[in-house]
């Protein structure tokens, strides 16, 4: 028993002896053994220095903080994208009756015109006077190749000072050979349209795409339309209407240059050159082959008097 406790005594010392020389080792700097009354000394130091201190207590870990620009664009999350709000496109302006009255449209394909840029007599006998200008030239003119065939150019019929302005396609037959528009069957029912709205058959203006009659009656063809179309500026803006009612899918053609049906565009505005507004309905011939359509054309009557603040008249 005793040898046992000598022998752990032994050990004891003897592992002491080694920390204090590894630590002679660390502090001096130099290899080899101490004297032993150096190493000695150092062997008791170690031992108080051990006993006296205190138990060694585990510092808590500091959390690594990785800096924000070290980071991989690859790991950083990025914010919720948030979608913008829809954009509501804001309606059509609303055309003003009053102030598309007094504006001139612009001349078609580059022609001004007729009085463009000087003072102009607007009243009611100035407006007769330019049309009877506009009138002598279309009488004479050779623009395109029907005026070989026609026997009288058909300009307009109704007041020059009108606030509703039809315009057809061309002239028929009975036109042809009276001169005025719209004076068949198709035009009796288009009187009964006009008075149906509440007007006279003279207190509106009626006119057409074309003012000589194409051959059998056939649609007129775009050159044609544009030989026309400098004189059906002319007359527009000589009668400054606040409303155009454009009668069939050729005359809605000819003032918007539009290959879309009459089906589909009648009932719904469109302005012409930007500035006069414009309702696109069936013509009256139309309607004298499909009288059920006579129901969609009033509607689109309808629409034009109420635009013009007109109360619709009662139906007798």
């Amino acid at each position: 028993m005793m040898e046992t406790e000598a022998l752990r005594a032994e050990i004891a010392e003897l592992t002491s002896a080694v920390r204090a020389f590894l630590e002679w080792h660390a502090i001096s700097g130099t290899t080899g053994l101490p004297p032993a009354e150096e190493l000695k000394a150092l062997h008791f130091e170690t031992q108080e220095l051990t006993q006296a201190a205190p138990p060694r207590q585990e510092s808590a870990a500091i959390p690594e903080v990785a800096h924000p620009l070290s980071a991989s664009p690859y790991e950083v999350e990025e914010p919720p994208q948030v979608a913008p709000p829809a954009v509501r496109l804001p309606p059509p302006a609303e055309v003003e009756p009053e102030a598309r009255s007094s504006a001139s449209p612009p001349s078609l394909h580059g022609v001004e015109p007729s009085g463009s840029g000087a003072a102009t007599d607007d009243s009611l006998e100035g407006r007769h006077s330019r049309l009877v200008l506009v009138d002598q030239e279309v009488r004479g003119c050779q623009r395109c190749g029907l005026h070989a065939g026609r026997t009288h150019t058909v300009l307009h019929r109704g007041s020059p000072n009108a606030e509703i302005v039809f315009i057809g396609e061309g002239p028929g037959q009975e036109e042809d050979l009276s001169g005025e528009p719209f004076v068949g069957a198709a035009g009796q029912l288009l009187d009964k349209m006009i008075v149906a709205m509440g007007y006279g058959r003279d207190d509106v203006y009626i006119c057409n795409i074309v003012k000589c009659r194409p051959p059998k009656n056939r649609k007129p063809e775009p050159q044609e339309m544009e030989a026309c179309s400098p004189y059906l500026a002319r007359q527009l803006d000589i009668v400054k209407p606040r409303v155009i009612v454009a009668l069939g899918a050729t005359a809605v053609q000819g003032l918007l240059g539009t290959a879309e049906g009459i089906t589909r565009l009648r009932g719904t505005w469109k302005l012409y050159k930007g500035t006069i507004p414009l309702m696109p309905t069936f013509h009256p011939a139309y309607l004298l082959r499909q009288p059920s359509a006579k129901r969609e054309v009033w509607s689109d009557l309808k629409g034009v008097l109420q635009f013009l603040g007109r109360a619709v008249p009662a139906r007798s």
